[in-house]
């Protein structure tokens, strides 16, 4: 393990029995099992706990700015098609200053993994509500309970044209190293939202005990229900969590569709764009 990591970054900022660690070892382990070359894996991320898994990470990897991402990420796959984009950043970060560009990359089929890793609330900053608290849970800026609906995130992405779509929890270690996995070599826009505990903040706050109390709690009340539909996974305070792979198929990413829309403009003019590596020291 201490390979793939950066240890002159060590200690690392989480608390006690979060989730995050759990969600960078199944990524490693995907990584390991993909066979895709380390050099060709580039590691970005936001900011808040989960964006520091960038600098933790001993790949290729850039800790961007907050909510952009994203559009980092797309530049890079652009630039480099060649490169295996992926993304950990928490549910603030992605889904709500990071929201618009979120929808838009799944409505282009970008060809990036997503890693949301969603403890329910703004944790760095001190516990805020965020676009993902279930309602009557309580915040920092929500002390009598959370009124807005939250997202439920894989509809939004499903809804918007991610071809590949799971939710697992910090406790699914292998179901969530398998779907990783399947994320990195699926073609197209592959989204996996993780539930995880925050238990100095969004934990304490609603007395719901640590970070281990969570976890029995998500073995408790997960449900799997793999290709169920996106429209039944709210997510409702202290209630039962659909878990599962939701949406797996095949679609056109961004570059298929301009590469096509091109050759059909250009004609025999057109080459296409396959980036800075020499395709003959590739064979």
């Amino acid at each position: 393990m201490e390979d793939f990591l950066r240890m002159d970054r060590m200690p690392h900022i989480w608390c006690s029995t979060c989730g995050l660690g759990t969600v960078l070892t199944a990524f490693i382990g995907a990584v390991q099992e993909s066979a895709i070359p380390r050099e060709d894996v580039v590691v970005v991320s936001g900011i808040g706990c989960t964006g520091r898994a960038a600098g933790y990470l001993k790949y290729d990897s850039f800790h961007t700015t907050h909510g952009r991402a994203i559009p980092y990420a797309t530049g890079l796959k652009v630039a480099n098609p060649r490169l295996k984009l992926c993304l950990i950043s928490g549910d603030g970060d992605l889904v709500s200053i990071g929201g618009n560009h979120l929808i838009h990359a799944a409505r282009r089929n970008m060809d990036l993994t997503v890693i949301c890793v969603n403890n329910f609330n703004y944790a760095m900053t001190g516990g805020q509500a965020a676009p993902t608290t279930p309602q009557t849970a309580q915040a920092t800026t929500a002390p009598y309970g959370a009124f807005e609906r939250p997202f439920n995130i894989p509809f939004l992405v499903d809804s918007c044209g991610a071809t590949y779509v799971a939710r697992w929890t910090a406790l699914h270690v292998r179901q969530l190293t398998v779907a990783i996995k399947e994320a990195l070599l699926h073609r197209g826009f592959s989204f996996i939202e993780v539930i995880s505990p925050c238990p100095t903040v969004y934990a304490r706050r609603n007395r719901l005990g640590s970070g281990l109390d969570l976890m029995k709690f998500y073995h408790d009340h997960s449900i799997t229900k793999n290709f169920a539909s996106t429209r039944e996974c709210d997510i409702k305070f202290q209630q039962d969590i659909i878990v599962g792979k939701f949406v797996q198929k095949e679609e056109p990413t961004y570059l298929d569709m301009m590469d096509a829309q091109m050759k059909k403009t250009l004609g025999a003019k057109f080459v296409p764009y396959v980036g800075p590596m020499d395709p003959a020291k590739d064979k």
